[in-house]
């Protein structure tokens, strides 16, 4: 019994198993075919939306790629366009071009015809003349052989007689003719002198310079002049001695003032105490040594100025000398007036004067570069500086053009080419400019009031103008008491008594006008 019932147990659990598991499977597969047509529709709705959105982006391309023909169509259409106005331009052209040929070679058919008539002309008519000369020439040796008879006179004779007659005449009317041509020559002159000269100040443009004779050197604080005067003043007179620069330390704040009148000197101090001051080390050795190195470093520096000068103004083939003379003008000033710059103004203005005479302005702004070289010595002389600068320009083997517009530039010497004209006029516009060269204005006001006392120092002068920044003395006379050759004489002894008892920059011109006034009344 117990064996059945355990056999039945086992039968039992078995079937149930094979139920369980044959139930199992019917509902996986249920399930399985379940999940199947949901992924089938997952699918199906993936692919619908796939294909919208592909037809989508499809029609999106479609639209761009036609947007983009049509961009380039109307972009190739305007290249098309426009080669075709060029090539119609072209046409055209040639059109007329072809047209003015034509039109040439119908000119010149008619111009030749033209010309063989006027040959077949003027050979009749020279024929004719021939003949007629002929008979004018006979018909002159008789008259001449019947004058003689009638007059007992030979032709020569009569002739010498005409023309004896006739010379006093002819040279009266020379004269006259000589005159006019002269006074029209003047007035002509005048008019394109003023011409010119107006033209050249007008393209020449340049700023107003003027140099002092002190340099403040700025400090970033006070503390540092304690060790610039140095223990007992030391450095400061070793500053000194070394530089020739007298060094004032005052009160004002952050600041010392360096005072010279060679502005190659106050430069060299200003960049030693420059270099003093930044490398912090300052005593009577290390001054004397720096002093050295930028002394150095100043005439390097001089030379490239003086190189990048002649390049600026197109110069070439300038002796080494003249070059370092020329970088050492920007450190010289002529009455507060940077001599580097007024000569560079001086070149420029007569590189521009010579071209409008039709001169060499190569040449012209050379000598205007150099003229005042003089000014520039390394040692005291008692030379006028334009003649030593002539005299250096020799050395260094300038032209004689050049040397003598240099050495004639203040009249010191005669005039050889019309190249001195122009440098002595550049040069005094240059340096009349209003603004360009500074004096103390007392000295300036005084020497002007003595400009006009001198010449009312003088009988029969009723006015007296100093104008043009004294450069000019205009006097007015009274007619009654000066003559016109009493005026001229007046003028020349006003201008030596000014020689005699003033002392003054460049040239003064003294101009005296006598006028004559008739005043009558109509009642």
């Amino acid at each position: 019994m117990d064996t059945l019932t355990i056999a039945i147990t086992i039968i039992s659990l078995v079937l149930g198993l094979a139920i369980g598991f044959g139930l199992a499977k019917y509902l996986e597969k249920k399930n399985a075919s379940k999940i199947i047509q949901r992924a089938k529709k997952s699918a199906a709705g993936i692919l619908k939306e796939a294909k919208q959105e592909a037809e989508g982006i499809k029609k999106d391309k479609i639209l761009q790629a036609k947007e983009k023909f049509i961009e380039l169509k109307s972009e190739h259409e305007k290249v098309i366009l426009s080669r075709d106005k060029k090539i119609a331009d072209a046409e055209k052209r040639v059109r007329d071009k072809e047209s003015q040929v034509s039109s040439e070679l119908a000119r010149n058919k008619n111009l030749n015809k033209d010309l063989e008539e006027k040959i077949a002309d003027y050979n009749h008519r020279n024929d004719v003349l021939e003949k007629k000369q002929e008979e004018v020439d006979k018909l002159h040796s008789s008259k001449v052989q019947q004058l003689e008879v009638i007059s007992g006179l030979s032709a020569e004779d009569a002739r010498a007689q005409l023309v004896e007659s006739l010379k006093d005449t002819a040279k009266a009317d020379a004269m006259a003719l000589i005159q006019d041509t002269i006074e029209e020559a003047k007035l002509t002159a005048q008019q394109e002198a003023k011409k010119i000269i107006v033209n050249t100040i007008q393209r020449i443009g340049t700023e107003e310079a003027i140099d002092n004779c002190v340099s403040v050197f700025n400090l970033e604080s006070d503390d540092v002049k304690g060790r610039i005067i140095g223990r007992e003043g030391r450095n400061i007179r070793a500053i000194e001695a070394a530089t020739g620069v007298e060094i004032i330390v005052d009160d004002t704040p952050e600041a010392i003032i360096l005072s010279c009148f060679d502005s190659v000197r106050r430069e060299v101090a200003r960049l030693s105490l420059h270099k003093l001051v930044t490398d912090g080390r300052i005593h009577p050795a290390r001054i004397e040594e720096v002093v050295k190195k930028t002394t150095k470093q100043i005439e390097e520096e001089i030379i490239e100025v003086g190189k990048r000068t002649v390049i600026d103004l197109g110069i070439h083939g300038l002796h080494p000398e003249l070059i370092r003379i020329v970088g050492r003008m920007k450190y010289r000033s002529s009455y507060g007036q940077n001599l580097l710059q007024h000569s560079r103004e001086v070149a420029k203005l007569c590189g521009v004067m010579a071209a409008e005479l039709g001169l060499n302005a190569k040449m012209a702004k050379r000598a205007g570069l150099l003229h005042d070289i003089g000014k520039v010595p390394d040692a005291e002389t008692e030379v006028p500086h334009a003649i030593l600068g002539m005299q250096w320009a020799e050395k260094y083997g300038e032209k004689p053009e050049v040397c003598n517009a240099i050495g004639a530039h203040h009249d010191e010497i005669e005039m050889t080419s019309l190249l001195s004209p122009i440098i002595q006029v550049c040069d005094a516009i240059s340096g009349a400019r209003p603004g360009a060269r500074r004096q103390v204005l007392d000295s300036y006001i005084q020497r002007l009031k003595d400009l006009e006392d001198i010449a009312f120092g003088f009988g029969g002068v009723k006015k007296a103008y100093a104008i043009q920044a004294g450069r000019e003395l205009r006097v007015i006379v009274e007619s009654e008491k000066v003559s016109d050759e009493k005026a001229s004489n007046l003028s020349f002894e006003i201008s030596q008594k000014i020689q005699t008892d003033m002392t003054y920059p460049g040239q003064v011109k003294i101009t005296v006008i006598r006028e004559t006034r008739a005043v009558n009344i109509a009642k």
